[in-house]
């Protein structure tokens, strides 16, 4: 009887060994950089920060007939989370408290007074006018004053943020602060104050043209 010969493990060479020990430091390396777990790591690479962006191209304009008779600057806290169902917060989960400010004007639109809607005596003396009433426009967000107070993340929440292209994207807390902005414009009485400054800006001009009797009133 012959006896198998048992085949010897294959041993590993020396330098694939290195080369697998170099990839794992460096997938800790830059794993505690993002997930900010080795403090003083962030301050050991200095950064910089180059424009290279293309002039600015005019696609389109438009002509605007309203006046902007009022704005109003409004703040709002927003405290967004998410949760996951079956998963504690430490795992998977985001919590987010972001402070919004912007702002929301008020006008008149001045091009949609027909003809029908301007009354001028014969001696040029007296003027009627009935405009449209005030509306509000879109709420603007402040990026100069608008920021993140704080930002909890669960340990996939972190990780996912390794392979993503916009880590710690703010967009869902930026619409809800628009959102909320819009919501208290239309609490406030900023149509009504916007209405007052256009009459008086409109009576103000008609007198100062010669007539001595202005009237002005809203109406769809």
């Amino acid at each position: 009887m012959t006896t198998p010969v048992k085949r010897l493990p294959r041993r590993v060479p020396g330098w694939a060994k290195v080369v697998g020990a170099l990839v794992v430091v460096l997938v800790v390396f830059f794993a505690g950089i993002r997930l900010s777990v080795i403090p003083g790591l962030k301050d050991l690479f200095g950064s910089e920060t180059h424009d290279r962006s293309g002039p600015a191209l005019l696609k389109s304009v438009q002509d605007l007939s309203r006046y902007d008779a009022a704005s109003g600057n409004f703040q709002v806290v927003v405290d967004l989370e998410k949760d996951a169902k079956f998963l504690p917060d430490a795992i998977r989960g985001t919590r987010t408290l972001y402070v919004g400010a912007g702002t929301v004007d008020a006008y008149v639109d001045l091009g949609k007074v027909g003809d029908d809607d301007v009354r001028v005596n014969g001696d040029r003396t007296s003027a009627t006018l009935r405009l449209p009433h005030a509306r509000l426009g879109k709420p603007a967000l402040d990026p100069d004053r608008s920021y993140a107070v704080s930002k909890q993340r669960g340990l996939f929440d972190r990780l996912g943020d390794l392979f993503s292209d916009n880590p710690n994207g703010e967009q869902a807390v930026q619409k809800l602060a628009v959102r909320h902005i819009g919501d208290a414009a239309k609490e406030s009485e900023l149509t009504a104050r916007a209405e007052t400054n256009t009459k008086s800006m409109l009576e103000g001009l008609l007198r100062s043209l010669g007539f001595k009797e202005v009237r002005v009133s809203y109406g769809n």
